[in-house]
């Protein structure tokens, strides 16, 4: 649409070149390609290749790729247009030439006044601005001159919205309104199709019809209508499609010294017929049923659903203006014009040579097809069906023959590949390999016999397995001799039958397993132990297997079956692990055993040991609390919550759980050894990172554990009765400077997150979802937490009290060694329990409100109405729990389901040239 503006064009063109064309020593351009610098240079050069260039199409990659944008992602083309303009016009600010300094503002800029009216007393107070283009609403209309008027309708100032007037120097009713005062020689008016729609949260696209006409007058809107106030439509932008986030932009413009229209869609541009608008295609959306006809219109007026953009042209501009491409532009033409004419005679050239190739090869194919069926009794060849199939494909040259897809593992012709080949001829088959190479070549005796003999026994086992299986079942009926039986899992007896079908339905993918095939190897011990995990449901009688490749202890797994049992499960698990009853478990797993249950007593002797010294410690209730300072002590002792929450696993499940040896209190201490927690801190906001102790129990504690710091708070009485209230210290005292730092850190991550999930829930009647809709909610205490997860792992109670319900199939402590000490740390809980009425939504710091595209939101009681302002400036922190009001109850809040699933800002032309980057 710029490019046939033909007055932008001439004055871009008179716009003078900042960099000059590299020459060489004899004063002839240099045959390197050219390269703009600033945007005018660019649009120099498109706008001459569009004029003069021989090439269907011109690319305009350069030219987006200075602006920085990403053409992968669909934009909004009137924020383009209007920001591109703002760049084009602070960029020619600085010519000389006023045609080139001003082209902007003659062509596109017009003026109007806000005009406000004090209904009191009748002052009327102007305020001038100039436009670019008019951004007209089109809900509710069907004509373009209704949405004009709409624009340039009459305003009323009332109530909480009244006009303070300078005469009366109070507040008034008043009206206001637009007042067009002057018009750019090409006027631009915006259809705004793309609307907010408040009950989704989403964009949306208004796909209603609008009539407009190819004369417009503007004279009964103008307030001077002395002036040249008669357009004619120039240029239509369609966008094609119904949705806002999607669709396809096309280009309608027409040539103002042919009066030609032009259909511009990328690459395709088409000339229309008897130099008339025709939108045709451009009108077709996705079936609705629905979807209304299209009206009929009269001559000269048009009817689009998705006309985006309308340009109209000043009638009594020149026509016939000459524009002149300056010598150096005409000369990069020619020579991209002598480029593209060399690569036309090389592709034609390419052209010839392939379409000789091709007769060759067509004869070729013609003279071996009718030789390549081999006759009864005449020596074969098996050759590759895949590339037998590239060969007829005369597209492209055919690769060596390569027919190791079909070879089984001895190197020879699968058996089961067969579908794969094609037997043909020993004559084409010659011919093949002579022309093209490759190999192995599969002649007549290529067919693996041991593969064919091993096939034929998988199809015998499976036709025996329905025999076999009723077999083995009355065998585990009968008695077993004692002396002749041989150990099997339980778990492997359940399912064998449907192991040895995997097996024998895809017998090489099973040949180099150790277990369960037909040749028996074993595979490498150092194997890793992914492959372990995902072949072990595959091993039959692996379940009895111990860590050491021995026999297991636990005899309940397993049961012993007779011999006759034993060898029809071995015909179809050649390489399963095989115990016969005289066969002791493994000597190594016993002693573990004893070692184990030797712990494991230790362990519940010493969790009742602990739990009977420090009971308090045990029991949250009966520790202290800074809130509430007992009056017969004058000194407490802090230990960091993690260390209590361990001691307190330990104890209720010493057999689960390994014990704990030390206080670590370096976690609450700066690297100066500094306290980092104020009193005030510790009695609210952090008392969840710390717990308590009498002193008559931090005794026991330093006897029991290794202490690696104490920290104690002592409260000091004023040395005379009185108001004055007691000093509370801390031994270590509190570093200062590094609380300051914990703080500014803390206050920071808050603020400067980056896709944290935040928590977006219903409310109905500014009221929260009840607590029966989530009944979990009432229980947020650690005590009931710790309950739940025990009842989680092992549904038994306290093991001092139920010694003798105790699941014996538990895994026991076993040895000092291998019980893992878990590092003490300050811990915080983040899990979040889930309400009904409630989304979950990714989001960063630095979005705004706005971004997110929901309205009529709270935290903690405030309204956030700013939708500038970021997240983290609103409060809005991790794990947050935003409150969506239901003002609306048309609103339905699944429909909003899939943005607030990941909500990611919409970035516009943000970090592009647009915007002065």
């Amino acid at each position: 649409m710029w490019f046939l503006n033909l007055e932008l064009r001439q004055a871009l063109y008179l716009c003078p070149v900042t960099r000059p064309l590299t020459v060489t020593a004899e004063g002839d351009p240099a045959n390197k390609d050219y390269e703009p610098q600033t945007i005018c240079e660019h649009l120099q050069y498109l706008f001459a290749l569009l004029q003069n260039s021989r090439r269907r199409y011109i690319d305009p990659s350069g030219f987006v790729k200075a602006l920085g944008l990403d053409t992968g992602q669909q934009q909004d083309a009137q924020e383009f247009s209007k920001l591109f303009m703002s760049l084009l016009e602070d960029t020619l600010s600085a010519q000389k030439n006023p045609d080139v300094r001003n082209i902007v503002q003659k062509q596109f800029c017009g003026e109007y006044a806000y005009v406000t009216v004090c209904n009191q007393c009748g002052r009327e107070s102007k305020l001038i601005s100039k436009f670019y283009e008019l951004e007209l609403n089109i809900q509710g209309h069907k004509q373009l001159s209704d949405c004009i008027t709409e624009f340039l309708k009459e305003e009323k100032l009332e109530g909480d919205n009244r006009y303070f007037c300078e005469t009366c120097q109070s507040k008034q009713n008043a009206t206001r309104r637009i007042r067009l005062l002057s018009l750019p020689g090409t006027l631009n008016l915006q259809l705004m199709r793309f609307v907010f729609d408040r009950q989704t949260g989403h964009k949306k696209k208004l796909n209603t019809y609008i009539e407009f006409s190819e004369l417009l007058d503007m004279g009964p809107f103008m307030e001077d209508t002395a002036g040249a106030s008669e357009y004619e439509l120039s240029a239509i932008l369609i966008h094609r499609g119904v949705s806002a986030y999607s669709g396809h932009y096309i280009a309608h413009v027409k040539d103002p010294q042919t009066g030609e229209w032009y259909r511009f869609n990328d690459e395709d541009i088409e000339k229309m017929e008897g130099k008339k608008l025709q939108l045709g295609a451009e009108e077709d959306l996705e079936p609705s049923k629905a979807q209304a006809r299209k009206p009929k219109c009269g001559k000269g007026v048009y009817r689009s659903r998705n006309a985006y953009m309308l340009v109209y042209r000043l009638q009594t501009r020149e026509k016939s203006l000459t524009v002149e491409i300056p010598a150096f532009l005409q000369e990069l033409v020619e020579r991209d014009n002598s480029k593209f004419e060399e690569w036309c005679s090389e592709m034609a050239e390419m052209r010839k040579q392939s379409v000789a190739r091709g007769k060759v090869k067509h004869e070729e194919v013609k003279e071996l097809y009718q030789r390549l069926p081999a006759k009864a009794g005449c020596p074969y060849d098996f050759v590759s069906l895949e590339w037998l199939q590239q060969w007829l494909d005369e597209s492209t040259p055919p690769k060596p023959i390569d027919n190791s897809a079909c070879l089984c593992s001895h190197g020879k012709l699968h058996p089961d590949k067969i579908p794969m080949v094609k037997r043909v001829s020993e004559y084409v088959a010659d011919s093949f390999y002579k022309r093209y190479g490759g190999g192995p070549r599969l002649t007549v005796k290529a067919l693996c016999r041991e593969c064919v003999v091993e096939r034929c026994r998988v199809l015998r086992l499976k036709n025996q397995l329905n025999e076999d299986y009723k077999a083995v079942a009355s065998l585990l009926k009968g008695p077993v001799r004692c002396d002749e039986g041989f150990w099997v899992g339980k778990s492997s007896l359940r399912s064998w039958r449907q192991m040895a079908l995997e097996l024998l339905d895809d017998p090489e993918e099973d040949a180099d397993q150790s277990n369960g095939n037909m040749n028996g190897d074993t595979k490498s011990k150092d194997e890793t132990s992914s492959e372990k995990q995902e072949e072990e449901d595959l091993k039959f009688n692996e379940d009895i297997v111990c860590p050491h490749g021995n026999l297991c202890i636990l005899e309940n797994e397993r049961r012993v079956v007779s011999k006759d049992a034993w060898e029809k499960l071995r015909c179809y698990f050649q390489g399963a692990p095989e115990f016969p009853t005289s066969q002791d478990s493994c000597s190594q797993c016993k002693i573990l055993e004893r070692e184990g249950e030797e712990n494991e007593a230790l362990h519940k002797m010493m969790a009742s040991e602990q739990k009977a010294s420090l009971p308090n410690l045990f029991q949250e209730k009966s520790r202290p609390c800074l809130s509430s300072w007992p009056e017969e002590v004058d000194e407490l002792y802090v230990v960091s919550k993690f260390f209590v929450e361990e001691w307190r696993k330990f104890v209720r499940r010493p057999t689960r759980c390994s014990p704990v040896s030390s206080v670590g209190n370096r976690d609450l201490l700066c690297p100066h050894g500094g306290l980092m927690f104020t009193f005030a801190s510790m009695t609210k906001e952090d008392s969840k990172l710390i717990a308590l102790i009498w002193p008559s129990e931090w005794g026991k504690i330093q006897k029991l554990f290794v202490v690696d710091h104490a920290i104690r708070v002592v409260r000091r009485r004023p040395a005379e009765a009185g108001p004055d209230p007691p000093l509370y210290v801390t031994e270590p005292e509190l570093c200062l400077d590094c609380r300051e730092g914990l703080l500014c850190q803390q206050q920071r991550d808050l603020r400067e997150y980056a896709q944290a999930t935040i928590y977006v829930r219903k409310v109905v009647d500014n009221t929260k979802v009840m607590k029966d809709s989530a009944p979990e909610l009432n229980v947020s205490s650690s005590e009931a937490e710790e309950e739940r997860e025990e009842a989680r792992l092992e549904g038994e109670q306290d093991p001092d009290f139920n010694q003798a319900n105790s699941n014996p199939k538990r895994q026991k402590v076993s040895h000092p060694n291998y019980a893992a000490y878990q590092k003490q740390g300050i811990r915080r809980s983040t899990r979040h329990r889930k309400v009904r009425g409630e989304k979950a939504l990714l989001v960063s710091a630095n979005q705004t409100l706005k971004d997110l595209k929901i309205q009529n939101l709270s935290i903690e009681g405030t309204t956030l109405t700013e939708d500038s302002a970021t997240l983290g400036s609103l409060g809005v922190t991790p794990e947050s729990v935003v409150l969506l009001k239901a003002d609306e109850p048309v609103v339905d809040y699944a429909a909003i389901d899939d943005v607030m699933q990941v909500c990611m800002p919409e970035e516009g032309f943000k970090g592009t040239g647009l915007l002065g980057h």
